[in-house]
């Protein structure tokens, strides 16, 4: 129990504030990539309810990522489930991350920095700190949005046997999103957060950036 204090930099309370954020964005990118949008959907709204219930126990406040993904999510799932076209289901991610890039900086420009509005009350960092966070992450957002759309395309028709079954472009795009993007995106998520800690601010003097 030591060692998991010494080295695990989140209480109870950043705990269940992270993992309400971003938990059912990655069971929907979990199931999603094994099982299909449909499984996805579902995984997402179980986990969001979760979220939601945790979330408003602890926090006295709603997840806000995950209905935005889920609105999104469910809407472009529903058109590949009408159409029987996966393509929806992956330019959604494109839409999406380039939707959240521009609104990360339309906040910067209006001084309404989502991560300070969602996060400020857990973590306690300068202005300074909440700005570049927002700024290395909608330039990652971009990054993994042109990605996306690079393998889509690159990959569209490709059809290759391996394993002893058919893999098509869309199977090498789930295989990208699970063995690229995610891993990718863990760590950069923890660059980020060994980055700002030379912006952190003890709990005492906290109201001196608000």
């Amino acid at each position: 129990m030591e060692w998991l204090t010494k080295h695990y930099p989140f209480n109870r309370v950043q705990t269940v504030n992270i993992l309400g954020e971003m938990g059912p964005l990655v069971a929907m990118f979990l199931v999603n990539g094994i099982w299909g949008i449909a499984a996805g959907t579902w995984a997402l709204i179980g986990t969001t309810i979760i979220a939601l219930i945790a979330t408003l126990a602890i926090l006295g406040r709603p997840p806000i990522m995950p209905f935005i993904a889920g609105a999104v999510s469910i809407t472009f799932g529903v058109l590949t489930l009408i159409t029987g076209d996966p393509k929806w289901v992956q330019i959604k991610v494109t839409l999406f991350n380039t939707l959240v890039a521009a609104l990360l900086w339309w906040g910067l420009k209006t001084d309404r920095n989502f991560f300070r509005f969602v996060f400020g009350g857990t973590f306690h960092y300068t202005n300074e700190g909440w700005n570049k966070l927002t700024v290395n992450l909608a330039w990652f957002f971009l990054a993994t949005a042109a990605c996306n759309e690079a393998v889509r395309l690159g990959f569209e028709h490709t059809e290759f046997w391996a394993l002893n079954r058919l893999f098509t472009g869309v199977d090498v795009w789930i295989l990208f999103k699970l063995f690229i993007v995610m891993p990718l995106t863990g760590i950069y998520m923890w660059w980020q957060v060994r980055l700002l800690q030379r912006y952190r601010i003890p709990v005492e003097n906290k109201t001196v950036n608000k």
